[in-house]
């Protein structure tokens, strides 16, 4: 949580923070006054609409807030019955803020930061924070650490004086080639430095664990990787991607294209935009595009509503605008859901190919690797062209290769016949 009781909260402030098996995110309070008491313990799963908070509106702030009643070392009178409040939503409550950290840290906290403040006796007023409106990410703490692990390393001491060498004796036989040194060990870590650090998994990254194990005990994966020669794209981007800037406020990258060929690839094969239900094949009316996005800690699948309704501008506008939210955690719980196909563009870091694991439900899922100028032969001559290496991991207990190479194939005749107007 991100206020204790006595704290001022304004409406709409950050209040606390709910981690799903879907999303974490803060929540805002619903209204403005003083938060007199929290009614659930961290990390504690709780139900929809479960109280987990009061608020009164009409009160202020102490002079001194009350610790936590889950520190009974620094017991404190129990505060005046509280006024009607708004309830919050469900979430974990808040950890008990460190015995180490200071009472006033610019930004709010998150319970991770929290917990190693705690771990590492860090006082957090030393730190300075990177994150949103100078808030101190877990980097950010490991960074300080590391830093103060240099600083407590002892110096390397002097080296001792060689003393004069003395005559080296007359061999008596020609000299045999010595083997070569053995190579140096690691230097041991400073005295009173562990040498391993143990840290817990933070719920969205144990909730991602289950999903991909569930996901390969479920389906039966197989990956089919095509060769696409993006030459054309690569041009119109070229020619377009300035303009785009200029006009929409937004680079124009490869995703949109691949994303309006995926849609066209999807209308054709129906059956990859669709699940297994028990015995039963469920086909989807729409097309919603999970879109994987890299987290600070982890991964999310926001979804591209009704993607193909949408043209290249409207796809990279939508994609642009979740994976920014997703990563200052301003994501909604239903903007994760009722994804019908995912692509996950890890060509973003610059890989080449990789075999991605079908988000659940879904029948697959579209990888999307680096695009790099390569020498290939195009009519018993060598050209420079702008290739990308497209990975469709699909459940073959619903699709079969064949399917799936004519699905993929049909991305690829998209790409490398392009004819759509970008703006």
């Amino acid at each position: 949580m991100v206020k204790k009781p006595g704290d001022r909260v304004e409406r709409d402030e950050p209040l606390f923070e709910i981690s799903t098996d879907k999303v974490d995110t803060e929540i805002p309070s619903p209204a403005a006054g003083v938060l007199q008491e929290r009614l659930v313990e961290e990390g504690k799963t709780v139900s929809i609409n479960t109280v987990v908070a009061r608020i009164d509106e009409g009160g202020t702030a102490a002079a001194a807030a009350p610790p936590p009643a889950v520190q009974p070392q620094a017991a404190a009178p129990p505060p005046p019955a509280p006024a009607p409040a708004t309830p919050a939503v469900q979430a974990p409550p808040p950890p008990p803020p460190a015995a180490a950290q200071p009472a006033e840290v610019s930004g709010p906290l998150s319970p991770l930061v929290r917990r190693m403040a705690r771990e590492y006796n860090i006082d957090l007023s030393r730190v300075k924070g990177t994150g949103a409106g100078g808030r101190i990410t877990k980097q950010d703490v490991e960074s300080y650490l590391a830093q103060q692990q240099a600083a407590a390393a002892p110096a390397p001491a002097a080296p001792a004086p060689v003393p004069a060498a003395a005559p080296a004796p007359v061999p008596v036989a020609a000299p045999v080639a010595a083997p070569p040194p053995a190579p140096a060990m690691a230097p041991l870590p400073p005295a009173g430095q562990p040498k391993t650090r143990i840290e817990p998994m933070s719920t969205m990254r144990l909730k991602i664990a289950e999903h991909m194990v569930a996901s390969k005990r479920t389906s039966a994966h197989v990956t089919t990787i095509h060769k696409v020669d993006m030459t054309k794209v690569a041009r119109m981007r070229e020619r377009h991607k300035a303009d785009f800037q200029a006009r929409y406020g937004l680079s124009l990258t490869y995703l949109p294209f691949v994303a309006r060929a995926t849609v066209v690839a999807l209308r054709t094969f129906p059956l990859l935009n669709a699940s297994i239900e028990g015995n039963n094949i469920l086909y989807h009316n729409e097309i919603n595009l999970g879109i994987a996005v890299a987290l600070e800690n982890g991964l999310i699948v926001p979804v591209v509503r009704n993607a193909d309704e949408k043209n290249v501008l409207g796809l990279q506008r939508a994609i642009v605008d979740l994976s920014t939210r997703a990563r200052s955690r301003q994501l909604k719980p239903e903007e994760v859901l009722g994804g019908t196909f995912s692509i996950t563009n890890f060509g973003g870091f610059g890989s080449v190919m990789a075999t991605p694991v079908i988000n659940q439900p879904q029948a697959a899922i579209l990888g999307v690797g680096a695009v790099e100028k390569t020498p290939v032969v195009i009519d018993d001559a060598i050209a420079i062209r702008s290739i990308c290496y497209l990975s469709l991991s699909f459940d073959h207990r619903l699709i079969d290769g064949a399917l799936a190479d004519q699905f993929t194939a049909k991305i690829k005749e998209a790409l490398e016949n392009w004819s759509e107007e970008v703006l």
